[in-house]
């Protein structure tokens, strides 16, 4: 199978915000060690292993340019060396962040508008363009599964992934999708308060390279880049 990458905004390795996210997702990205589980209040009886496997496997992270397979004539190291480049010609800035909804999931988002953040986003969609093959069928397939706009389909034909530029949503998953409203109103407590010394500013000083070595296997980082 072929290996996937990613452009993900991760925070520092050792910083609170890493450490407790990782805990809590039960897996540490930057060396796939397996992390014990905080025990929360109010989430007794749930199978947190369940509810935090999709955002385990990706690593505690937030999309800036989506898994994509290497084009032709490109290769790891040049990607690294490419997102070390990039993050030179970058300053680090700062945003509110908070523990809340995003659509049926929980995470880490933007408490407020973020054009530091919107330029990011869009720098990384297209600066690490070149380094993306196209789509294959089986997931443009997949990708239309969910009901795309013709905008949408669009940019995923073009960029390798519908939801970006006035679409992007900074964040940083914590659970899987909640339907159950009862459900995600305890998790949503739980996290808020697991995670309120993290709420508020924070700074954003770097992007991360992840590597998925095929389908089934879990993302690592490979390397990370720090902003001028």
């Amino acid at each position: 199978m072929t290996a996937r990458y990613a452009v993900y905004y991760a925070p520092r390795r050792g910083s609170q915000l890493w450490d407790k996210a990782s805990a809590w997702l039960g897996r540490d990205a930057y060396d796939g060690r397996s992390l014990q589980r905080p025990d929360l209040p109010g989430l007794e009886g749930l199978d947190l292993d369940a509810l935090t496997a999709d955002p385990r496997g990706y690593g505690f992270h937030a999309t800036l340019k989506a898994p994509f397979e290497l084009a032709e004539g490109h290769n790891e190291a040049e990607l690294i060396a490419f997102a070390s480049d990039f993050a030179a010609r970058r300053r680090a800035f700062e945003a509110e962040i908070e523990a809340g909804a995003i659509g049926s999931f929980q995470a880490f988002r933007l408490s407020e508008p973020s054009p530091d953040m919107d330029d990011l986003h869009s720098a990384c969609v297209r600066e690490f363009d070149a380094f993306r093959a196209p789509i294959s069928d089986p997931d443009l397939a997949r990708r239309r599964r969910a009901g795309l706009s013709p905008t949408e389909d669009e940019r995923l034909v073009r960029w390798g992934y519908p939801y970006i530029f006035e679409d992007f949503r900074f964040h940083m998953t914590l659970t899987r999708s909640l339907r159950d409203p009862s459900l995600s109103e305890r998790m949503h407590a739980a996290l808020s308060a697991w995670f309120r010394d993290e709420a508020g500013r924070h700074r954003f000083d770097g992007v991360a390279i992840f590597k998925q070595a095929d389908r089934s296997s879990p993302f690592v980082i490979i390397a990370r880049a720090d902003f001028a």
